[in-house]
């Protein structure tokens, strides 16, 4: 077994942000071999992302996203646990996307539990009306009323939307891969959205194609 030491783990932990005492059984457990340590380190993270994200995250950034000269901003705060892991290239990566995403995409909430109960139920009340008019059953009906508000949620709160550079996962999909990255929990707290003379109006199709295309993406 090599041995390991401090300037190894130092460099493993520059790389992934991972602890120090991971980083250690890492490369003890890779005979020292960087590359490997730190592919360990990604499986060993992406199987314990899920727990990691019921500690607490206190610390991170606020970062402000200007799109088109002015004609869009966002501010969104994400938190992590430490502040080694907020200076770190994943986390400051993962924070710009996020922003430029929601710029892209305007999000209405972070995550399902943020939805108002009132404007799930105005929801239902607007599904089940449709569903009655094309004559659906009541069984049927409140099938369909369940998938739209699946969808609703799909649409509208930022952690379930397809990520805008790579709509083959979500949004949630990246934070638990940067997590697994870090070994730290992440956590999207807040964001505010402002567009030039809408307010909160949802921006159109051609808008949002627009923002892609300028992040240099294709939609």
């Amino acid at each position: 077994m090599a041995d390991i030491t401090a300037a190894q783990v130092k460099a493993l932990r520059e790389k992934t942000g991972s602890g120090f005492m991971d980083c250690k059984k890492a490369l003890v457990a890779c005979d020292g071999d960087i590359d490997k340590a730190i592919e360990f380190l990604r499986k060993k993270g992406l199987a314990d992302a899920g727990k990691r994200m019921g500690r607490t995250a206190s610390e991170g950034v606020v970062h402000a996203y200007i799109h088109g000269g002015g004609r869009i901003g966002v501010l969104v705060e994400v938190n992590c646990e430490t502040d080694f892991v907020a200076r770190t290239d994943d986390f400051q990566t993962l924070v710009k996307d996020i922003a430029m995403h929601i710029a892209a995409s305007n999000p209405a909430y972070v995550r399902r539990e943020d939805v108002p109960e009132a404007v799930l139920a105005k929801e239902r009340e607007i599904y089940a009306a449709q569903a009655r008019e094309t004559g659906k059953p009541e069984k049927v009906i409140e099938r369909i009323v369940s998938g739209r508000i699946e969808k609703y949620h799909k649409e509208n709160c930022l952690l379930e939307q397809p990520f805008v550079k790579d709509t083959d996962k979500s949004v949630l999909d990246y934070v638990k891969e940067t997590i697994a990255k870090t070994g730290e929990n992440i956590s999207v707290r807040r964001f505010v959205r402002y567009q030039l003379g809408e307010g909160l109006a949802r921006r159109s199709d051609d808008f949002a194609a627009e923002v892609a295309a300028q992040a240099g993406l294709e939609t």
